[in-house]
């Protein structure tokens, strides 16, 4: 039997939210994963002595974990069936596969329409589109460039930072620049964006974190919500959420191409595969 999305969202919300909360409320979010029953039947104050913090805290971790509060979280686990508990003795790694439906469902439910709406239409108008991002939001902006290359939009990718640099104080104001990172606080980005917006060009930015520099900075963000730390080495679970954004806007932009256009591209496309 498929399970109904708000069965999923918890679950979802709790398991990759928690990492990025401190450790009384990451208390709060492991009892909550551990025991949705008990939880449930509790109030603040039972689950707040089960694991070992106060009131105050279990409504904080609450509130931190996208909820309301206490309250709203008894009710959605009520709603729901129980989460179920992770084998952290997987050896196999298949439970990664169970994080990164999670990541997904988090993504699926922070990101709003209206950015991605607004970005595809700036991606169109634009006359030249520069995009940055450093370190393991790289790759992703190559494989967007070659798409969007695709459709036929004057795209530009530098990987070095300083080509970055150079690009982006080129841009006026009927340029875009299209920034991706993780964290919303890249120096290097940071840069490269700021520079762009002094020059009168739109910045648009994906990230999970919208509340961050580069958050701020942006006229458009689409912010696919915190998955894991913002320190983390290889966010490799937020990158799932920002690829499907990246597709998303390909697709819209997509439909907002003359048909003729895509066609001609599909002929390079071809061109390049082998009769052999």
């Amino acid at each position: 039997m498929a399970i109904a999305r708000p069965d999923v969202s918890i679950h979802a919300r709790v398991r990759a939210a928690a990492s990025a909360l401190g450790p009384s409320e990451g208390r709060v979010a492991a009892v909550i994963m551990e025991r949705p029953d008990d939880v449930v039947e509790w109030s603040a104050a039972e689950l707040a002595a089960a694991a070992g913090t106060s009131t105050a805290t279990v409504i904080r971790a609450c509130q931190s974990l996208g909820f309301r509060g206490f309250q709203h979280v008894r009710l959605e686990l009520a709603r729901s069936v129980p989460l179920a508990p992770r084998d952290l003795q997987d050896a196999s790694g298949m439970s990664t596969f169970d994080d990164a439906v999670d990541a997904l469902r988090l993504a699926q439910e922070s990101v709003d329409p209206a950015p991605i709406i607004a970005a595809t239409e700036v991606l169109r108008r634009a006359r030249r589109v520069v995009l940055v991002g450093n370190g393991f939001s790289g790759p992703p902006l190559q494989d967007l460039a070659m798409r969007l290359s695709g459709l036929g939009r004057p795209v530009e990718a530098p990987v070095d930072p300083l080509a970055q640099q150079l690009a982006v104080h080129s841009l006026t104001g009927e340029d875009l620049c299209f920034a991706l990172s993780y964290s919303g606080a890249n120096v290097q980005t940071l840069r490269a964006c700021a520079a762009a917006s002094e020059r009168g060009a739109s910045v648009t930015l994906v990230t999970s974190y919208a509340r961050s520099p580069l958050g701020r900075l942006a006229d458009i963000v689409i912010a696919t919500g915190p998955v894991g730390s913002a320190h983390d080495l290889d966010p490799y679970l937020a990158r799932l959420g920002h690829a499907v954004v990246l597709h998303a806007l390909h697709r819209a932009l997509e439909e907002r191409i003359p048909s003729v256009d895509v066609d001609e591209m599909r002929h390079v496309v071809a061109d390049a595969l082998s009769e052999g």
